[in-house]
């Protein structure tokens, strides 16, 4: 690990100018690439106390020996060498977006004499329109098989198409009528050629314009008794409105534009882009990417931009990109796109209409993709192992933490705290071993107090257990030995809180670390290991330690303790929600006349929330034991006069009720 002092440049040798700058390891690699508006700001930054640096920055620091830089004349052109740089050197600290997919397109080959039609992947060639890009070839290759029907345009290969013209007989699809045979000479080059340009056009949107003649046609042929002519122009027909179905239209007005959203968490994040084209979705692309850089919304969006349009050219750049949110330089990369595209390209965040609807499906498409990339991480057996085998050696652990029990406290401003425990096995959740407590003991908000009594009542009900079956004490083993086991003598069951955690997490830093630790110790309990992790900076602090255990940002251990406490933070946000909203209803039914404490809560078990007693019918109501028609519309009545929770939807401004 390098001091990043050691190699410093002295601050009044670097330029104000703009410039990209390079960080390299010892080996001289490149490790990141980064550009600046002003050199001497940007990089001083980076030789500051490595405490005030985010761990990630630190590590890039650290990881470097040595950094240069490249003054230009404008920023467009810091964007394009920025660009430059990152494809030719693969930096390890760059956010990397383009993972190892290559996405199919489809081709039409207009720089050859007899123009094809093709699905293709790989590098783009000048005189070929392209359309897509797509996310499963079989979409379009199907597509593409529906339209030869009506554009029968060559789709054979070279050699196929050589060959046929050399025996004088067209391959099996000029049999069928799904190619118009130039090899035979069926058609000639202009004719072809002609095809070929229709079937461009149609695939760039121009729909209507070959529905509209191929009714007139399939009219014509009617009306002259050419029954045959007319039966397959409505089979024509047909196939351009099977087509048609699969490009959902989004934009009324014929909009190209491309659709970006994100999904992020601490460790990676989900990318989803929709490409619209000419008011309709042409194609979609998605994957998920490593956090590297300690880079917020607005900086995720420049690096994505930077790598998937710099190099492009012409129509593969849209002329608006919807993004979730405005870059920084947002000027800049407009003017860089626009020279590349040679019409003027926008960049904007949509905020109502269309657009912004379309913009949300894509968001929810992001979550959904970082949700099932989780899962299918956490499922790996292999993956779990390295994770468990990771957190073992960070925090010196005797072996394995095979059982992981994480704690959070959750609270409204001091009001209805309470905590929640969640269990972890073998790195999988263990949902029937989850507990919520509610903390009476702590007065207002103070997480560091509850969470000592949370971590008290649990493991002094382990203790008891003990007492309660001595006999058992350390001697049942659990056959897969997650520690000492106490088995229920009535049931033959393992006790509730029989099994001693391998590994203790609480949700917060050396606060909640050292209450947690504090009641341990008053237990008389010294061989269950203990961690918390702090959310900010995601480090992990151990009892008595003064500095963070830092795990690397791609550790496997680090992803699984951040799906632990994830977990834990979201059963405690739904056991008070669900609190809150009972301690709602028995607030509001204090007052209706002739409703005891007892009907009161056999009411509100058999309604759950004030959402579905406020949906209720008097009569509905009424069927509830105990409640009568008039204590039924009392209730209702006092109901209907009680105000509705709202929230502000921070994106429209409106205010919603709930």
């Amino acid at each position: 690990m390098a001091d990043p002092s050691t190699y410093r440049p002295k601050p009044g040798s670097i330029p104000t100018q703009p410039g990209v700058y390079r960080f390299r390891d010892k080996d001289g690699r490149v490790i990141y690439v980064g550009k600046a508006v002003s050199l001497r700001s940007r990089l001083s930054s980076y030789f500051q106390d490595l405490a005030n640096l985010h761990p990630r920055t630190a590590t890039m620091v650290t990881t470097a020996a040595s950094v240069e830089w490249t003054v230009v004349a404008t920023e467009v052109e810091a964007l394009q060498l920025e660009y430059s740089w990152i494809k030719e050197f693969d930096p390890r600290f760059n956010v990397k977006y383009r993972d190892d997919k290559s996405y199919p397109w489809l081709a039409i080959t207009m720089n050859e004499e007899f123009p094809r039609v093709m699905v293709g992947r790989g590098a783009k060639k000048k005189g070929v329109k392209y359309y897509g890009p797509y996310s499963h070839a079989w979409a379009i290759r199907d597509t593409v098989d529906t339209l030869l029907r009506v554009f029968p345009m060559r789709s054979c290969s070279n050699g196929v198409f050589k060959r046929s013209g050399q025996i004088g007989r067209p391959c099996l699809l000029g049999y069928i009528d799904k190619c118009s045979a130039p090899c035979v000479g069926r058609v000639d080059a202009d004719e072809h050629r002609r095809i070929a340009e229709d079937f461009a056009d149609f695939m760039g949107g121009r729909t209507d314009a070959f529905v509209k003649r191929i009714q007139r046609e399939m009219y014509a042929a009617s009306e002259a008794q050419d029954y045959e002519k007319a039966a397959r122009l409505r089979d024509d027909l047909g196939a351009l409105h099977k087509a048609l179905e699969k490009q959902a239209v989004v934009f009324g007005d014929g909009t190209d534009a491309d659709v970006i959203a994100l999904a992020e968490d601490p460790l990676e994040v989900a990318v989803q882009i929709f490409h619209v084209r000419a008011g309709r979705i042409r194609g979609q692309r998605g994957w998920v990417a490593d956090r590297v850089e300690d880079l917020d919304t607005r900086g995720l969006v420049s690096e994505f931009l930077l790598q998937l349009y710099a190099g492009e050219d012409g129509d593969s750049i849209p002329r608006e990109i919807l993004v979730p949110a405005m870059p920084d330089d947002a000027e800049t990369f407009e003017q860089l796109l626009s020279e590349s595209r040679g019409s003027k390209v926008s960049i904007r965040v949509p905020q109502r209409g269309d657009k912004r609807t379309l913009q949300e499906t894509v968001a929810r498409n992001a979550g959904q993709s970082l949700a099932l990339h989780k899962t299918k991480r956490a499922s790996d057996l292999t993956v779990r192992n390295q994770a468990l085998e990771e957190i073992q050696e960070a925090l010196d652990l005797p072996g394995a933490p095979l059982r992981i029990e994480c704690y959070d406290i959750s609270n409204l401003q001091g009001t209805e705290v309470v905590a929640s425990m969640v269990v972890f096995e073998d790195g999988l959740p263990r949902r029937s071993e989850y507990r919520r407590f509610v903390i009476r003991g702590v007065d207002g908000q103070n997480d560091v107090a509850s969470m000592h009594e949370v971590i008290t009542r649990r493991f002094r009900r382990l203790l008891d257990e003990r007492i309660d079956t001595p006999e058992l004490t350390g001697g049942e083993v659990d056959p897969e030995d997650r520690g000492p086991m106490l088995i229920d003598p009535d049931t033959g069951r393992p006790r509730k809180f029989a099994y001693t955690p391998g590994l203790v997490v609480v949700d917060g830093g050396p606060p909640q670390v050292a209450a947690a630790n504090r009641a341990l110790d008053e237990l008389g309990i010294d061989d269950i290991p203990l961690c918390g992790l702090a959310k900010r900076l995601e480090e992990v602090w151990v009892p008595g330690q003064a500095d963070p255990v830092i795990l690397p940002r791609s550790s496997e251990g680090l992803y699984l303790l951040q799906r632990i406490r994830d977990e834990a933070h979201r059963f405690a946000i739904t056991h008070h929600r669900s609190r809150r909203s009972k301690t709602m209803v028995e607030s509001l039914l204090d007052d209706v006349p002739g409703l005891g404490e007892v009907r009161r809560k056999t009411l509100i078990k058999h309604f759950g929330s004030l959402k579905k007693l406020r949906a209720a019918t008097i009569d509905e109501i009424a069927e509830v034991p105990g409640i009568g028609t008039r204590t039924a519309t009392a209730i209702a009545d006092a109901v209907a006069a009680s105000p509705r929770p709202t929230s502000v939807n921070t994106a429209t401004g409106e205010i919603q009720e709930h």
